[in-house]
């Protein structure tokens, strides 16, 4: 075996990291897979005969290049869409399985609970924060190793790492982890939103509850907080809850609505202590085509 087939080997075993790396520092797909074919070429182009820990490389390799992106992104002003007080609501892409299984590879992907409410606050993150807090908080890089990469010193970046974790820990809690309760939360919410129940709605609902649809270029985003609010929109929860699919978004249970064999939105529920604090809606058509509807009916 040439030295070259022997890292495309090594590279291909350290792929699904290496994605989940750069989804959690991205929020999209796309430019995950972006991401880590960039980490190929450096690798391609490199010599590595000095390396003693090739995955830990390529996990650093990744996060440059990824930190690179996010960077480019502000330059040419690409910064997610906020509402009239500054709040996020765009999301990031949903990854979509069966309701009652995760194929392994997105296991890997979504690895430490990543769920949707966690990646919004990943986005509002300056991009060395989030370098700092993924690699180290999320796959144990040493500070050392992502000072390097961020051009700070090691105890610069362990307070980058920390700023970014007290926001995390601030704003998007641990959830439920009991998946079926979880399931029970979200069947409730559909058949009160499919019955037009404002009251039953309202107490399945956190008082303090974040709604967040996000309809990309194309369809008008929004954001809501509080029961009363959120459950006045009862109405597009109705339409949306009427051709829900069960699903798992992001490792924990909600739904996919399908009209006509094409997803017209994902909900992604996070449920604390048997209610919805966060709702997060995609109506993006551009992202929703991109949706693999064949995991919901195989």
């Amino acid at each position: 075996m040439s030295e070259k087939d022997f890292l495309a080997r090594r590279f291909e075993e350290r792929r699904p990291h290496l994605k989940a790396v750069a989804y959690r520092m991205l929020g999209s797909l796309a430019e995950a897979e972006d991401a880590v074919q960039e980490t190929w070429f450096k690798l391609s182009r490199s010599d590595v005969s000095e390396v003693g820990n090739l995955g830990g490389w390529l996990t650093t390799v990744t996060g440059r290049v990824c930190l690179d992106m996010l960077r480019s992104r502000a330059t040419r002003h690409e910064e997610p869409l906020h509402d009239r007080d500054g709040r996020v609501v765009s999301l990031p892409d949903p990854v979509i399985s069966a309701a009652d299984r995760v194929d392994p590879e997105q296991e890997i992907l979504l690895a430490d609970s990543v769920g949707i409410a966690l990646m919004v606050v990943l986005q509002t993150l300056a991009p060395a924060e989030r370098l700092a807090f993924v690699l180290h908080d999320m796959f144990h890089v040493p500070f050392d190793d992502i000072a390097d990469v961020i051009d700070r010193t090691p105890a610069a970046t362990r307070q980058l790492a920390s700023r970014a974790r007290r926001r995390v820990q601030g704003q998007a809690p641990a959830p439920d982890g009991d998946t079926a309760a979880c399931r029970r939360v979200v069947d409730a919410f559909l058949a009160a939103a499919r019955g037009g129940d404002f009251d039953a709605l309202v107490a399945v609902l956190d008082p303090d509850v974040v709604v967040r649809s996000d309809g990309g270029t194309l369809r008008p985003s929004a954001l809501r907080r509080g029961a009363a609010e959120a459950a006045s929109g009862a109405i597009m929860f109705a339409r949306f809850a009427e051709a829900a699919l069960p699903a798992l978004v992001n490792g924990t249970p909600g739904v996919v609505a399908v009209a006509d064999g094409r997803a017209m939105s994902v909900m992604a529920f996070t449920i604390r202590g048997g209610r919805v604090t966060g709702l997060d809606i995609l109506t993006d058509p551009e992202r929703l085509a991109q949706i693999d509807l064949s995991v919901l009916t195989d």
